[in-house]
């Protein structure tokens, strides 16, 4: 084996280890993610979709679709649609939201579908500043006239679940610190990251999401759910944990609305170049 092929050979395998364990994390506490965090995302999968002009007979693939809810949209409007995830505990829900659609555990960097077999893909929050390879892949399996969109965090002052990630970040391992950092630096590369791979973007924005509970201790379940919370739930404890998400929640909850939380997600949609 060459320098280069042992160098390729090392990146995948590393790539394969924070895939797995990445479905290992969002799988973790699959029920609370998909009905209590997820619908967070609807006013996103409804403008992308749009934005796509995903319909009858659209043939569509959502990569890293967790339990499914964006290819349920999807579904509704009339498109066949696909998705894959690293949890195989989401896609069940995924199977059980849309029956009729093509679910399966696999890898967002090597995916299981021939060249050309897609309208469009798209990924919602799940193709990060670093996953050229994925942007890659969905290049390989859209048409020559297809097209791709990907939604993200938006500007930090526009994202009301900061102090959230920052409690993640305090409370987790070194090792995991930079990872969750790296994650809301997409929207500063993510232009880059599609010329390097063959896109040229189209039209990029941004779009509102809420997410809303009915009271402080769903929205802690809920918050705990999410895959960077694993690192550091292992790293202190549940309990500990949900104790330091009530610090940050308490305050805003109302007693007649309960807690809303609003941010921004940005989104592109790009062309096969």
């Amino acid at each position: 084996m060459t320098g280069s092929s042992l160098a390729t050979s090392t990146d995948a395998e590393a790539r394969r280890r924070v895939w797995t364990e990445a479905g290992r994390g969002w799988g973790a506490r699959p029920k609370e993610w998909a009905y209590q965090f997820e619908p967070y995302a609807l006013p996103a999968n409804h403008l992308l979709f749009d934005r796509l002009g995903v319909g009858e007979r659209t043939r569509l693939l959502d990569v890293a679709c967790g339990s499914g809810l964006a290819a349920n949209v999807a579904a509704r409007r009339g498109a066949s649609v696909s998705g894959l995830d690293a949890s195989d505990a989401l896609i069940d829900i995924a199977r059980a939201r849309t029956p009729g659609g093509d679910f399966g555990v696999g890898d967002m960097f090597a995916l299981p579908f021939g060249d050309g077999c897609f309208d469009v893909v798209t990924s919602f929050n799940g193709i990060w500043n670093g996953c050229d390879d994925a942007l890659r892949e969905a290049r390989r399996v859209l048409t020559d006239d297809g097209q791709f969109g990907m939604t993200f965090w938006g500007a930090f002052d526009r994202m009301g679940l900061l102090p959230y990630f920052m409690k993640i970040i305090e409370l987790s391992p070194e090792s995991h610190q930079s990872a969750t950092m790296v994650v809301g630096e997409t929207g500063d590369v993510v232009d880059g990251m599609l010329r390097l791979t063959q896109f040229e973007v189209q039209e990029r924005g941004t779009v509102e999401v809420t997410n809303e509970w009915p009271d402080v201790d769903t929205a802690v379940r809920s918050l705990a759910s999410a895959g960077p919370a694993v690192p550091a739930i292992e790293a202190v404890g549940y309990d500990a944990f949900c104790e330091a998400l009530r610090d940050i929640i308490t305050p805003l909850h109302d007693p007649v609305t309960g807690v809303r939380i609003s941010s921004d997600l940005g989104w592109v949609t790009a062309r096969p170049t």
